[in-house]
């Protein structure tokens, strides 16, 4: 998701510039095109501004982990489902597309967990469950 956020900012800000300087020289420039063009550019400036933060963690792999205690919740809207987990300890939320398979979720079922991310905590990399009383592996999400 990461890597697809950064290309799609990369490629937004540069077509939305040409774009542009095309529509102008060709005096083809109209109140619709240019905030169309506007509204690309500002969507890829968006998405450089929330990933170029975190590219050099990303490139050079340095990871954060954070441990502790955490919350599993299954969300579910239309096609699309989400895993989040709520660490305990931190107060920290993360977000993953690929449900774990567990037998239970929820609030009163806690698990410890393992959370790789990047050093600035933006983007999540893996998750690590384990049980809460003995700390047995129970699922890694590679």
């Amino acid at each position: 998701m990461y890597y697809f956020m950064l290309i799609l900012g990369a490629l937004f800000v540069p077509f939305a510039v040409v774009f542009f300087i095309y529509m102008y020289v060709n005096k083809e420039l109209t109140l619709l095109n240019a905030g169309k063009t506007i509204a690309a550019f500002l969507i890829g400036v968006l998405l450089l501004v929330c990933t170029l933060p975190s590219l050099k963690y990303m490139l050079l792999k340095e990871y954060d982990v954070v441990k502790g205690g955490c919350i599993i919740e299954i969300t579910s809207s239309g096609r699309s489902t989400e895993a989040t987990f709520d660490m305990l300890d931190t107060d920290e939320l993360f977000s993953f597309t690929h449900i774990p398979e567990l037998d239970a979720y929820g609030k009163s079922i806690p698990y410890y967990c393992e959370m790789t991310v990047t050093k600035d905590h933006m983007f999540e990399i893996g998750y690590k469950i384990y049980d809460v009383n003995s700390r047995e592996l129970i699922l890694t999400s590679e």
